[in-house]
């Protein structure tokens, strides 16, 4: 049974090598468009781990409707910064930064990037990792790739989950929000890739891991140019593209900071 489940597997990435993958805007060609995309990524040196992780993916209809519904981006900042709590986020951030003192501390002189910014963007995203989401990666990141809307951008983000899958940081069963972010401070798998850090210094990186999770972040930021000291809305245009968004974090960070 294995030998012919491997047959068929290799069978259908042969054929998909043959014929680019294309992109659809429903779900009727998923199944036939998976072994194609398999192909490509084999032929970009993903593994069979990897690749395996691809062929169990299913289409997900939740992550197509959050896709084009994220209206709360349209609020005003009053409005936005009401729906998502920005009050409580201050004063359970302030109370945070002093209990993890040393962990801002350290950050800080590694990356710097002050305990604010941080703090705002873990409340922000995942209520300082209350609510990380539990829609199957894989499944989330190759919709995206295989819907029209970001084919380029949601593709770079599935060779990046594949080869994450290959290294053992994610896996099959790796549940994040609906757009594939992933851990406590919501990280994309390119991001992943490219940013993750050991802040708890156990030699792995795991988003969901409170310590990883903040360094990752303070390496992103820093990688991306942040300067120590900036709280302007603009400085967070590196994280999020909404500026509602970027003014929110802005002035939970000012506050957090005592500013």
């Amino acid at each position: 049974m294995r030998r012919m489940i491997g047959a068929v597997l290799v069978l259908a990435l042969s054929v998909g090598a043959a014929e680019a993958a294309s992109c659809s805007s429903t779900s009727g060609a998923f199944q036939s468009w998976k072994p194609q995309m398999a192909a490509e990524m084999k032929a970009k040196g993903i593994g069979s781990r990897g690749i395996a992780a691809l062929m169990a993916a299913s289409y997900s209809t939740g992550t197509i409707r959050v896709d084009r519904n994220q209206h709360f981006f349209h609020l005003s900042l009053d409005q936005f910064m009401a729906k998502r709590g920005a009050a409580g986020i201050i004063a359970q951030g302030r109370r945070l930064k002093a209990a993890n003192a040393a962990l801002f501390a350290r950050l800080e002189s590694r990356y710097g990037v002050p305990a604010g910014p941080l703090i705002a963007i873990w409340g922000m995203e995942t209520g300082f990792g209350a609510v990380t989401g539990n829609q199957p990666t894989i499944s989330a990141v190759a919709t995206l790739s295989y819907d029209c809307r970001r084919t380029d951008y949601f593709t770079d983000q599935l060779f990046a989950a594949l080869k994450l899958v290959d290294r053992g940081t994610l896996s099959s069963s790796t549940r994040g929000a609906m757009h594939g972010e992933v851990g406590q401070t919501q990280f994309l798998p390119k991001n992943i890739l490219l940013y993750g850090a050991d802040g708890d210094g156990n030699g792995s990186v795991n988003l969901n891991s409170k310590a990883d999770a903040l360094a990752s972040t303070a390496n992103f930021l820093k990688g991306q140019g942040w300067g120590s000291g900036s709280y302007r809305a603009g400085s967070f245009a590196i994280w999020n593209a909404a500026s509602v968004y970027q003014k929110a974090l802005a002035i939970i960070a000012t506050k957090i900071d005592g500013g």
